[in-house]
């Protein structure tokens, strides 16, 4: 599948709540690391986090992939990504995200995908009180930290 194909793929099948064709474009050993819900490994769990966990907060999801990039082994895409919450006290109106895509490729399907996204302008807009989005800061200051790829940078 190429790359166009692949993105289109994916975020039709947000969009569409149809947690079984995203799981179809990865591996078996897949893994979708979602910057809000944490890590789902696996077919059935990539399948549960869009029909289960997305549309249990949200409803109208619209995702763009912008100015994809490939070597064929990992894709990386700028999106837009928004929704309406369902949330209670969430403010009225899209809730918007922008950030990147990363995709490891195996065989032509997704091995791995994580995402960095500028979550600060969508907590606020959902009216999340100020100590809850410090742990959310916290969380993912601790995630990005206990990275391998972080280590020299920690070094004293």
């Amino acid at each position: 599948m190429n790359t166009g194909d692949l993105l289109a793929a994916f975020t039709a099948a947000v969009e569409q709540r149809n947690g079984a064709a995203l799981a179809a474009l990865f591996t078996e050993d897949g893994a979708y690391h979602d910057v809000f819900y944490g890590s789902f490994a696996g077919r059935a769990r990539i399948a549960a986090l869009v029909d289960d966990w997305f549309y249990r907060d949200a409803a109208d999801f619209r995702w763009d992939m912008l100015e994809p990039v490939s070597d064929g082994r990992t894709l990386y895409a700028r999106y837009l990504f928004s929704y309406r919450s369902t949330l209670p006290g969430a403010e009225p109106g899209r809730v918007i995200f922008e950030g990147v895509a990363i995709m490891r490729l195996r065989a032509g399907r997704i091995a791995e995908y994580r995402e960095i996204a500028n979550t600060g302008p969508a907590l606020a807009r959902l009216g999340f009180p100020p100590e809850r989005l410090i742990k959310l800061l916290r969380r993912d200051d601790a995630a990005l930290r206990a990275r391998p790829e972080a280590v020299r940078h920690l070094a004293a």
